[in-house]
């Protein structure tokens, strides 16, 4: 026998579980569903701002208590090849490094929401009352895709993997280090490093939370990807800012860049947020934020229309355009476009500038503190 739910939530990540969250608090009864039991490994960085945390009001002393919670001071800057800048950004943190597996998971609990876990979305169909019927067996009037950049949902709205996307692809591992590796590792805990590619198509990262460790590398598109990051990973062995005897074994995962993603966000009875509609900033290739903020908007719009007709959500489009700005393919005048020779000539000395690294890099695109955060409610 079919349940009936207010919305179906495709994706129990930090996105899906925002917007089960949200829609709660207004009384509505969602669904979330995911293929993966919590809690999972989720690849990713895993870094948050403080915005992030005020919009999920995320209580950081209690989060504290069960979960990693890293503060972030510093960051070290630099183009590979060039010598890194260190900025210090003052007394109170700017980012806190997490583990996904234990934010997810603790976000996807702290909600009241019906939850299907370890269930594979494996059909969409509507049934004889015009309701969506996901595996022909949980039923509701709309179905949000929430299952990041391979979400089936956004297949269903015809612009799925593989259909004229350029997808940013990274490769990252991350691992609890062992006393001496600990003891010997050179990276702060409180400084995360970024390391640009020298053709501006990329960056690297490591980044030291207690005793864990994150290295990866993205960039766009796969070509040389493998390439790129062994190189990486050398240098920074040879210097001895990475254990020699990490673990080799490199997840990878995929996402779209906002400015150049072209996935429909809404059809009849159909949205997207999060990572599955292409979402993630320009510049970081952050998801987590622009995911979060998406659930809480997407979360207005469904508690304030009478239908889930495309018409109907066509708020949903406006206000993402209001917050994120217009993409490029939706845009009449791009305006003036640096040459990439132009951008290649600039970069290595606004690399080695505390002032670009700080204000820019960091502050804007990174941190995004010029962007004031939402209201959950």
């Amino acid at each position: 026998m079919s349940r009936t739910h207010d919305v179906i939530i495709v994706g129990g990540g930090p996105s899906g579980s925002t917007l089960a969250w949200a829609l709660e608090r207004r009384g509505l009864r969602p669904l979330v569903m995911d293929k993966a039991e919590f809690p999972r490994d989720k690849t990713c960085a895993g870094w948050v701002t403080p915005a992030v945390m005020s919009e999920l009001e995320v209580d950081l002393e209690d989060f504290a208590k069960h979960c990693v919670l890293q503060p972030i001071h510093n960051f070290r800057i630099g183009m590979m090849g060039q010598r890194a800048v260190h900025n210090h950004h003052g007394d109170s943190p700017v980012s806190y490094g997490i583990l996904r597996r234990q934010f997810d998971n603790y976000l996807l609990q702290r909600t009241g929401a019906d939850k299907a876990l370890g269930v594979k979305f494996e059909s969409l169909e509507r049934d004889a009352d015009g309701l969506w019927c996901v595996n022909g067996e949980y039923r509701a009037p709309l179905v949000v895709g929430a299952g990041g950049h391979f979400c089936p949902i956004a297949a269903r709205l015809g612009e799925g993997p593989g259909k004229n996307e350029t997808a940013i692809t990274a490769k990252e591992v991350e691992f609890e280090m062992n006393a001496e590796q600990a003891a010997h590792c050179k990276v702060r805990e409180d400084t995360p490093e970024l390391w640009f590619c020298r053709d501006l198509k990329g960056y690297a990262w490591v980044f030291r939370k207690g005793d864990y460790l994150n290295i990866g590398l993205g960039r766009e598109g796969n070509h040389r990807l493998k390439e790129h990051l062994q190189a990486f990973v050398d240098e920074m062995q040879a210097e001895g800012r990475l254990p020699s005897d990490m673990p080799g074994r490199f997840k990878g995962h995929a996402y779209l860049l906002y400015g150049r993603a072209e996935r429909p966000l809404i059809d009849d009875g159909l949205m997207l947020i999060g990572d599955a509609a292409g979402l993630a900033y320009d510049q970081s290739g952050e998801g987590i934020r622009p995911g979060v903020e998406s659930a809480l908007i997407a979360a207005e719009v469904i508690a304030d229309v009478a239908d889930y007709g495309k018409d109907d959500l066509s708020p949903y489009v406006q206000r993402i355009n209001e917050r994120f700005g217009v993409r490029a393919s939706e845009a009449k005048d791009s305006g003036i476009v640096l040459p990439d020779w132009a951008k290649l000539k600039a970069a290595p000395p606004l690399m080695r500038s505390h002032w670009f690294t700080r204000r820019v890099v960091t502050e804007r695109w990174f941190l995004h503190q010029q962007v004031p955060p939402l209201r959950a409610s």
